[in-house]
C-alpha cells in the first residue's frame, strides 16, 4: 500500500492553487464542497472562476508564481498548471515550507493524491490505484454507483440526528453499537422511502432488547478471498472476534470487521478455550477453518454440529 488512506478537515482552512486553468477549476470545485479557504495565484484565470471571485468563494492573487507568495499558513498546496518546470518548481518550494502539494497528474510529485469519489451525503467512498489504472477505477466507481442505494444518504443524516438519543437510551458503547447493526440490518430498512417511516421504525426499535446472543460462525476458506460467498463475507462482519489459526492468510482475515478482535492460535484446543470464553460473555465469534483441515478436537466437533458453518464455493 504507497498511499496512506486519510479523509482531511480542511473546512475554513487555507489552501493555495497555483494556476487558473481547466485543471485548477476542477481541483477549485472540488475543495469548495470541502468549504475550503482558497486562494488562487495566477497571471490569469478562467472566467468560470472569476464569477468565483466576485461572488466571495474564493481569493485571488494577480500575478506569477513566486516563493514568497508560500507561507505556513497554507495546509495544502495545489500545482495545476501546464508548465511542468513550473509545478516542479512549486513542489519543491512547499516541502522546504512543510506544505503538503499535490501537482496534478505527476504522481512522483505528489505527498497525496486525490481518489475517485462516490458520494451519498455524508456517506463518502474513495476508491484509488494510487495512479496506475483510472480506467479500471472508473469502472469500479460505475460499478458502486449502481449498487449503492441513494438512501444511504438519508440513514446517515439520520444516524447523526440520533446520536444524542441513543447516548442518552444506551449506557454503554457496546449497546450503541448491538443497537444500530441490529436497526440497519433490519429487514424492513430495505422498504423505508421517507423520514416519518424512518421515524417509526426507529422508535419501534428503540423499544426492542438489543442483547445479542453469543454466536459461532465457521468459515471455510480456499485458495482465493473470490471463493468466499456473500453470506461468509456478511458473517465475517458481524464478529466480535475473529479466530484462526497461525497459518491463515491475512487477506482473509482482513476482510473481517475492522474492530473485531483478531486471535491468532497454534492448536485446536486453544480454540475451545477461546470459544468457551465467548459463550460465558455472550460474543460473536467467527473462526476461519482451511478448507478440507480436519477437527478432531471432541469439543470443537460438539460445536460443529450445532453451529453455522459456511463452506467456500
Amino acid at each position: 500500500m504507497r498511499y496512506f488512506p486519510i479523509f482531511m478537515d480542511i473546512k475554513k482552512r487555507p489552501v493555495l492553487v497555483v494556476g487558473g486553468g481547466e485543471v485548477a477549476c476542477r481541483k477549485i470545485d472540488m475543495l469548495l464542497q470541502a468549504d475550503a479557504d482558497i486562494t488562487v495565484i495566477a497571471p490569469s484565470i478562467k472566467t468560470y472562476l472569476m464569477n468565483y471571485v466576485e461572488e466571495g468563494k474564493i481569493q485571488y492573487t494577480k500575478g506569477f508564481y513566486h516563493r514568497d507568495l508560500l507561507n505556513q499558513e497554507y495546509i495544502q498546496v495545489w500545482a495545476t498548471t501546464d508548465n511542468s518546470e513550473l509545478n516542479h518548481q512549486v513542489y519543491h518550494d512547499a516541502h522546504d515550507a512543510g506544505i503538503l502539494v499535490n501537482v496534478v497528474d505527476d504522481t512522483e510529485h505528489c505527498d497525496f493524491i486525490t481518489p475517485s469519489m462516490v458520494n451519498r451525503g455524508r456517506v463518502q467512498i474513495a476508491i484509488s490505484s494510487g495512479g496506475s489504472s483510472p480506467v479500471l477505477i472508473r469502472i469500479i466507481r460505475e460499478q458502486l454507483e449502481t449498487q449503492l442505494s441513494s438512501k444511504i444518504a438519508m440513514l446517515a443524516d439520520f444516524g447523526a440526528d440520533k446520536r444524542n438519543v441513543i447516548k442518552q437510551h444506551f449506557a454503554t458503547v457496546d449497546e450503541r453499537r448491538k443497537f444500530w447493526e441490529i436497526f440497519l440490518r433490519s429487514p424492513e430498512i430495505e422498504a423505508i422511502t421517507t423520514r416519518n417511516e424512518l421515524e417509526q421504525l426507529f422508535s419501534l426499535y428503540l423499544s426492542k432488547d438489543i442483547s445479542v446472543k453469543a454466536e459461532r460462525n465457521w468459515i471455510e476458506y480456499h485458495h482465493e478471498t473470490e471463493m468466499l460467498t456473500l453470506k461468509s463475507l456478511r458473517l465475517m462482519q458481524q464478529a466480535e472476534w475473529v479466530i484462526y489459526l497461525n497459518d491463515c492468510p491475512s487477506e482473509f482475515v482482513e476482510l473481517c470487521r475492522r474492530d473485531a478482535e483478531r486471535i491468532s492460535v497454534s492448536s485446536e484446543q486453544e480454540i475451545a478455550d477461546y470459544l468457551q470464553q465467548a459463550e460465558k460473555e455472550q460474543i460473536r465469534v467467527t473462526i476461519l477453518m482451511k478448507k478440507g483441515q480436519l477437527i478432531s478436537n471432541t469439543q470443537l466437533q460438539n460445536y460443529l454440529s450445532t453451529d453455522i458453518y459456511v463452506p467456500s464455493l
